[in-house]
Parts: C-alpha cells; sequence; structure tokens
C-alpha cells in the first residue's frame, strides 16, 4: 500500500495542492485544517509522514510535534516562513525531521519526502552499520575504514553514533550538545562543529567537501548514509 501522508495547513489552496501534488505522486493523503484536526487523524489513520506547517490557528506547530512526538515515530515535514529561523531550529529541536522554507518548489519537496520515507525505512537498527568505505560496529563499538581501524575519542565516537542512530534527520547544534555533551555539560556550539570536522576528517574521502556529515547552514547537520 501507498506511504499515507498527513497534511497539516490551515491555508485551504496551499493544503489542497499539496494533496494534488502528493496524489499525483502516488500518496495517499489525510488533510487537516488545524493542529487539533491534525492530531486527531494521526490518531485515527497513523500516517508515514506528516508535513507540518508551523503557523496553525488554535495548537499552533510546535506543540503539534511535541505532542506527535509522544507516540508517532515517522518522519516530519516542517513548512516554514523565511523569517522564522528560530522557530525552524525550535521545531527541529522538538523532534521534527526536516523543514522546507516557504515559498517552495513541489519538485523540492517531493524530494524530501522520498528522502525521509527512504531514511525511515532504512533506519539502522542491527549492529553493523555502514556508508562509502567505513563500516561502523555498534556493538565492538569499532569504526574501519578501507579495512583500517580508524581511532576516534569517546566524543568523536558518541558524535558519530548520534549521527547514525538519527539518520537523515536535520540535527541542530542544541540537540547535539545536549546528546554528545550530555544536559549539565558547560560545551560551546563552536565544540559541534569542532568534533565534525575531525570526523570528516577521518572518515570522509574528501574532507572539504563531505558527502555524508552535511552541514545545514545556520542549524546544524544532517547525516547522509547513501550517496
Amino acid at each position: 500500500m501507498n506511504p499515507l501522508i498527513l497534511i497539516i495547513e490551515d491555508e485551504a489552496p496551499i493544503r489542497k495542492y499539496l494533496s494534488a501534488s502528493f496524489v499525483d505522486a502516488g500518496y495517499r493523503v489525510n488533510e487537516a485544517a488545524s493542529g487539533e484536526e491534525g492530531l486527531r487523524l494521526a490518531v485515527d489513520y497513523p500516517p508515514d509522514l506528516v508535513v507540518l506547517d508551523l503557523g496553525l490557528p488554535g495548537i499552533d506547530g510546535q506543540e503539534v510535534i511535541q505532542q506527535l512526538r509522544q507516540w508517532l515515530r515517522v518522519p516530519i515535514i516542517v513548512l516554514s516562513a523565511r523569517d522564522q529561523e528560530a522557530q525552524k531550529i525550535l521545531a527541529l529541536d522538538h523532534g521534527a525531521d526536516d523543514y522546507v522554507t516557504k515559498p517552495f518548489g513541489t519538485g523540492e519537496l517531493l524530494a524530501r519526502i522520498r528522502a525521509a520515507l527512504r531514511h525511515a525505512a532504512s533506519s539502522p537498527t542491527g549492529n553493523v552499520v555502514t556508508f562509502g568505505t567505513v563500516r561502523v560496529d555498534l556493538a565492538a563499538r569499532t569504526v574501519h575504514r578501507n579495512h583500517e581501524i580508524v581511532h576516534l575519542t569517546p566524543l568523536e565516537y558518541k558524535l558519530l553514533v548520534t549521527m547514525i542512530r538519527h539518520t537523515g534527520k536535520v540535527l541542530t547544534h542544541r540537540f547535539l550538545l545536549r546528546e554528545v555533551w550530555g544536559p549539565n555539560d558547560v560545551a560551546e556550539p563552536h565544540y559541534v562543529r569542532v568534533f565534525m570536522a575531525n570526523l570528516r576528517r577521518k572518515l570522509e574521502e574528501d574532507s572539504a567537501r563531505p558527502q555524508f556529515f552535511l552541514t545545514e547552514p545556520g542549524v546544524g547537520y544532517r547525516f547522509h548514509s547513501a550517496v
């Protein structure tokens, strides 16, 4: 059965346009004009992916994300306005997986939907993860590149595992600081940049043009496991 997408968008023309575009692309669609309606539909008809506008009447998009994330693990793609940089980052911290900035192109949005569904279906569940020439054994806590051991510091390894566990998802600097350094640590945002540079140097073929550890400007990073 084709994936079911839940659209939560209060502007009827945009909602109808998205619905028609998704149906044309082969997806099944449910539509909600408010956060409350979206939450009810998510319970009654669990979706495979959610496309969510942040500026909703009643329960706003941020609250919808937080409530969905209490029980729903499917990808959430946020639609955000250009002047909502802080809101975009907050949405990602609340559990959104990706964002598309308004005005957006249908082709880009559909590509991000395909990528999110693909990553959700292939999220690492076993002990061994491979990308490029790198092999990570999560059980043995070993990393090899081109069949040679790669020596990572404990924090580098923790950052790597965090990125792998959230493959395809945009991870903010704040999220990575909390997950890797801990909620009570005094680490600064530039620590993430330094350690990400170390991972790229050790695991990318060309650290200046990374293929796997991608930067989301002004937001954070995304791990892309296949090129």
